[in-house]
């Protein structure tokens, strides 16, 4: 299975608006290095400026709209920057505080099970009020099979990963908390292994996630969405939308040579 003509084509416009947006707004860093500037020039310095600007919005900017293009012709109902509710019962917080724990101490992930001992809570004690993040992809199959999906970076923040792995246990117990019997999983999605060919390790080695049911890495996180042939077809998507920006990418630098 591969993208529609029309999928590549909106996809590409995504990119492409993305970039022309961020061209338009973008003002470099006016810090000045004469080293710099004298070695590699003042265009390539604005060049390698923009790209880590760019960096920091790719996450929602490119990838969130492309990955609901792609979802949304497999899925039932998808939806970004999703709000998952704001109540949990006591009995999930205290598992789910039980299970960092054990996680702290060496315990390895099982997503299965955490989910089946915080199902379990989701009806003891009382419920109470509490703020966590978006989803920034919500997915629901046509058999009613729930993922919230968390995006991040290529190379995330480790120092946070304990958080990370609280914000995926905290939206399933406030979606089971909702709905005891759902059929749930929360899990982190990478846009691309940048240590290909080796396998991702960044978060596995932390003993945080369960590699097999709570984390996708490039391929596997794209052709989950479009299907089988998606991330390949993107990779053309991303390529297309170079070509036809390349002569503004030029010239847009160029003001930078004697700047």
């Amino acid at each position: 299975m591969s993208l529609s003509i029309e999928q590549k084509e909106h996809i590409e416009d995504v990119i492409i608006s993305c970039l022309r947006s961020k061209f338009q707004h973008y003002k470099p860093e006016s810090n000045n290095m004469p080293f710099h500037f004298r070695l590699l020039g003042k265009d390539r310095m604005a060049l390698y400026s923009f790209i880590q600007s760019l960096n920091t919005t790719f996450g929602t900017s490119i990838f969130e709209p492309v990955a609901v293009e792609l979802a949304k012709n497999n899925f039932n109902k998808v939806e970004k920057q999703y709000v998952i509710g704001d109540s949990i019962s006591e009995g999930c917080q205290n598992t789910i505080q039980q299970i960092m724990n054990n996680l702290t101490i060496g315990f390895s992930p099982d997503k299965r099970k955490e989910i089946e001992v915080i199902r379990k809570a989701a009806s003891k004690g009382s419920i109470n009020k509490m703020k966590t993040v978006k989803v920034d992809l919500f997915l629901e199959t046509y058999d009613g099979k729930q993922y919230f999906i968390d995006m991040k970076t290529a190379k995330p923040n480790i120092s946070n990963f304990k958080d990370f792995k609280r914000t995926l246990l905290e939206w399933i117990g406030i979606a089971l908390t909702n709905n005891p019997q759902a059929e749930v999983n929360s899990l982190i999605a990478i846009p691309y292994n940048p240590y290909e060919p080796k396998p991702y390790e960044r978060w596995t080695i932390k003993g945080m996630l369960d590699d097999k049911y709570e984390l996708m890495v490039g391929k596997e996180f794209w052709d989950f969405l479009g299907g089988d042939g998606a991330y390949e077809d993107l990779l053309v998507c991303f390529q297309n939308a170079g070509i036809t920006l390349r002569p503004e990418i030029d010239q847009y630098f160029a003001n930078f040579q004697n700047g």
